[in-house]
């Protein structure tokens, strides 16, 4: 079997490299001989593509070398490197954040917001706060929503991240919104969002935790929390007191795998189930008191 060798010891115009490795033999042994090699000449992290491995060294970095200690490991390893196009990754970034289309309402970034009605888009500009449409779970409650939300209900959205959900209620009619996120630094990411949708004059953004402020604002018509199920159980007892007599409750965050369990839940402590959403491995529910 022919033994490649690199393309080059020094990368043209300082683009990093691609190493593609193909162990010679197929045990186990051989291929973490090949991973050790690579991670001690530097690789910060390496992808398996079929049998092959492959990783990225920085310009500058001394193949033959690479290609030494790679062969030292497995002899007959067969190394093949090619520099890494030249790519904006700001762009590519960008290609893989869509617009959603979820009943009335559309999801978009600001760059793909200037086709659709303003009146029923959500416009959010990707940050460090959760909820960008991206997330079957996001995608869920805004699904469920307008079955739920009557013209003039007082909203609490708890772990509001992004603020996407508040946002949602308001341009579905909601007279007023508390987007209660636990984590500063997402803040600045909801408020951003709220004014740039142009509803700030009905959702107040705090940063607090849901189980100490929803009784401050409660009572309220309807709650929306996409949170991990564990913590959601916790807040049931609050958001039933908080909830007027025909409020509801929409839930997400819920692997399809615990919806059994849910349903139990539901049951032991007098919610009834009003509907479902299921999406990849995701279940959102809307509940109200039985």
């Amino acid at each position: 079997m022919p033994e490649s060798v690199p393309v080059s010891v020094t990368p043209a115009s300082g683009r990093w490299i691609s190493v593609r490795v193909q162990p010679g033999r197929t045990t186990a042994g051989a291929r973490e001989a090949c991973l050790s090699a690579l991670f001690a000449m530097g690789a910060q992290g390496v992808h398996e593509d079929g049998s092959a491995l492959v990783t990225h060294f920085p310009p500058g970095t001394d193949l033959v070398m690479v290609h030494q200690a790679l062969t030292e490991s497995d002899a007959q390893v067969q190394v093949e490197t090619a520099p890494v196009p030249d790519i904006d990754w700001t762009e590519a970034w960008k290609a893989r954040i869509t617009a959603h289309a979820l009943g009335s309402l559309t999801v978009a970034p600001p760059w793909l917001a200037g086709g659709h009605d303003p009146a029923s888009t959500i416009v959010i500009e990707p940050g460090m706060a959760f909820g960008t449409g991206e997330h079957a779970t996001t995608r869920g409650v805004v699904r469920l929503l307008p079955e739920r939300l009557r013209v003039g209900d007082v909203v609490a959205d708890l772990g509001a991240g992004s603020a996407v959900l508040s946002i949602a209620a308001a341009k579905l009619g909601a007279a007023r919104v508390y987007a209660i996120e636990l984590d500063p630094e997402a803040i600045p990411d909801a408020e951003r969002n709220v004014a740039n949708n142009a509803v700030a004059d009905r959702v107040h953004v705090f940063a607090a935790d849901a189980a100490a402020l929803l009784p401050l604002v409660a009572p309220v018509g309807l709650v929306l929390a996409n949170i991990i199920s564990s913590v959601l159980i916790e807040l049931l007892p609050l958001i039933r007191v908080a909830l007027t007599d025909d409020g509801s409750a929409i839930l997400s965050g819920i692997l399809q795998e615990e919806r059994a369990t849910m349903l139990e839940v539901f049951a032991a402590h007098g919610w009834a189930v009003l509907a479902e959403d299921a999406e990849d491995i995701w279940w959102s529910v809307a509940i109200a008191k039985a």
